[in-house]
């Protein structure tokens, strides 16, 4: 058995056990939850290292040789997605040693914490179906009560509708599944793969393909992709803004995951429609999120609304379907991840500098933070694809495969969305920075300890907005790392033998 696969989703359940035995003291708990995040991010550079050689890591938990065990299997994109996690996580966790108010932190905050990054680490390890159903519920379980921490109206309205659609999605997907082992006898991704590889017999490729359809709502209404995406402006902006921050960053990248994991590894009988399909939701799913961030002014609302924006980017790499654009989403995946994770941060030191996300009540940020001002823009153009920074290559990566299959017209939604973007990130500079404060009043932050804390809470904001600019900088070998990912996904024979390897 291979330990270190093990350690993404050990290291946060020892995080929060540990975080509930230290109930008595919050302050230790603020620590552990630190602590806990650092060894994630650690053990997810070991994991990438191991892995960066093109090997796939394989563990069968009991022994028990696939298809018939559980079976945790790590290559290139897991470990990409394990390292955001543990960057977002640590990010966060430090914010919200300052802005996590004492009651939450009573009632279980930094445990939830954990347990969601425990949820979120499994799926990006798991080889099975079910045990990837099973840690979406770990997760969703977890966001719900993270959603809900506080109890206020704004609260319980979002979470209400964050709920009953997730597990509509929940619903779906075991209904999926039910379906998929009825017809193959199993629920092991690389056993389907292998099985489906082999050929579908005429009977079989309707029902199969009706069965995509099923696990594309399912992941779909996860990742927020048109039209199953309104649920998230209304929930995603209504807990504090490190929950907000966190769920940002990871959850809706884990539908992501899941849509790519099983459109490139299971159902490839039939791309002409399944990922064209995807191509077409990709373009109104980025038309529809920016259209909706552009009429915001709520900061953390406009936010919310381009999470959905950003995601047709990454449905249309998957949709074009080849090792470039592959690259790309998985290159996209991690800037937007950090530039949107960065941009909640920035939301969240103004709120806690001036008491309000309207942009209509903020104003001369710029004069009284200049340092914030500036991490603002790094991440806000980043997010635009501004040259030189990260969402530019992910952005001409996209562009580049587009125009190679002569798909123009998802390349002119996605230049043309860009632009959209670059305008509400221009709407929040002019008006939370830039222009004059309506009124002059200076609220005095709630931040404890103030002055030591407030340089605390821009570290974590000034980690992930020169994150973006690192990553663009450093473009060449970060996008080497993605194409080899991306190589590996289009070739899912590689996958398939890492798992059955050893096996009977």
């Amino acid at each position: 058995m291979n330990i270190l696969i093990l350690l993404p989703i050990a290291i946060p359940l020892a995080t929060g056990i540990a975080t509930l035995l230290a109930y008595r003291s919050r302050m230790i708990q603020r620590w552990l939850n630190v602590i806990g995040s650092t060894a994630l991010l650690a053990a997810a550079i070991v994991l990438l290292t191991e892995v960066a050689g093109q090997d796939i890591l394989v563990t069968q938990v009991g022994n028990w040789p696939a298809p018939f065990g559980i079976i945790l299997a790590v290559d290139l994109f897991s470990a990409i997605m394990l390292l955001l996690t543990g960057i977002i996580a640590l990010a966060v966790s430090v914010f919200s040693l300052f802005t996590i108010d004492a009651a939450r932190e009573q009632f279980g905050y930094h445990q939830l914490y954990h347990f969601l990054l425990m949820g979120v680490s499994g799926t990006f390890v798991t080889g099975d179906l079910f045990n990837l159903y099973v840690w979406f519920e770990v997760l969703l379980i977890s966001s719900f009560v993270l959603l809900a921490l506080g109890g206020e109206r704004a609260q319980m309205e979002g979470a209400i509708k964050y709920v009953t659609l997730n597990l509509m999605a929940s619903a779906i997907f075991l209904a999926a599944l039910g379906l998929l082992y009825g017809i193959f006898g199993t629920l092991n991704m690389a056993d389907l793969g292998r099985i489906i590889a082999q050929g579908l017999s005429p009977q079989e490729r309707g029902p199969v393909t009706a069965l995509a359809m099923l696990f594309m709502a399912a992941f779909g209404i996860k990742a927020a992709m048109f039209p199953l995406f309104f649920w998230l402006p209304d929930s995603y902006h209504t807990p504090p803004v490190a929950v907000s921050a966190l769920f940002s960053g990871l959850l809706t990248k884990v539908g992501v995951y899941a849509l790519v994991r099983v459109f490139t590894l299971i159902f490839i009988h039939d791309t002409g429609f399944t990922h064209t399909l995807l191509l077409f939701l990709a373009g109104l799913t980025m038309i529809t999120g920016v259209l909706g961030a552009v009429a915001q002014y709520d900061m953390r609302r406009l936010l919310s609304f381009h999470i959905i924006s950003q995601i047709g980017y990454l449905l249309m790499g998957l949709g074009l379907f080849s090792a470039a654009s592959l690259a790309s989403t998985i290159f996209f995946t991690v800037h937007v991840s950090i530039a949107k994770t960065a941009l909640f941060l920035v939301s969240g030191a103004l709120y806690h500098r001036y008491g309000t996300y309207d942009l209509k009540k903020l104003g001369g940020a710029y004069h009284h933070m200049p340092g914030l001002a500036v991490l603002f823009l790094l991440a806000a153009l980043a997010l635009a694809g501004l040259p030189p920074l990260s969402g530019f290559f992910a952005k001409l990566g996209l562009v580049r495969a587009g125009l190679a299959q002569g798909h123009y017209l998802i390349v002119a939604v996605a230049l043309g969305v860009s632009l959209l973007t670059l305008f509400s990130m221009m709407k929040i500079w002019n008006e939370a920075f830039w222009k004059d404060r309506p009124d002059h009043d200076q609220r005095i932050s709630s931040l404890r300890g103030e002055g030591r804390n407030w340089t605390t809470l821009l570290i974590s904001v000034a980690s992930l907005s020169l994150l973006t600019a690192i990553m663009g900088l450093g473009a060449s070998p970060a996008f080497e790392l993605a194409l080899g990912a991306g190589a590996q996904l289009m070739n899912p024979d590689l996958y398939i033998q890492a798992v059955w390897k050893g096996a009977p």
